[in-house]
């Protein structure tokens, strides 16, 4: 699990990156800090998000709006202990975008580094910084629409 050991003291967005068989999961504060990002199973991604209810203040969680969105928008919507207001966001090209920033992230390391970035695969799934990217994509939404 990838926690930071100070809590927010602001609202956090939950991004979630929902699949049929893994999901990715991050915590961002307003202030753009990341506070968690991991990819969980799909059977455990209700779970995971209550837990991370209780860890901190969400506020809202936004989540993809490609492929099983519908389906897990309803199930949250049932399964979930309290409501949690949920927006989709626009998340094509986000798993190019995710590789991208994965390698910034975590910088490749011996033979890796002499591979062109195009060709470098990361060594775990990358759903949880899909969920970054989400979160990202929203807040800076929300900016655009305040300053036109």
């Amino acid at each position: 699990m990838n926690l930071r050991e100070s809590s927010p003291t602001q609202p956090v967005i939950l991004g979630f990156d929902p699949g049929r068989d893994k999901c990715g999961l991050a915590a961002i504060g307003l202030d753009r800090q990341l506070y968690y990002h991991q990819v969980v199973r799909a059977n455990e991604a209700i779970a995971t998000i209550e837990n991370l209810r209780q860890r901190f203040p969400v506020s809202l969680m936004v989540m993809g709006d490609q492929t099983t969105a519908k389906q897990w928008k309803k199930r949250l919507t049932q399964e979930l202990a309290e409501p949690l207001n949920i927006a989709l966001v626009d998340e094509r090209y986000s798993t190019l975008e995710a590789r991208d920033r994965y390698w910034q992230m975590y910088p490749p390391k011996g033979l890796t580094k002499l591979l062109p970035q195009g060709m470098r695969q990361p060594p775990r799934p990358i759903d949880d910084i899909v969920a970054i990217l989400l979160i990202e994509r929203y807040l800076n939404r929300l900016v655009e629409s305040v300053n036109n």
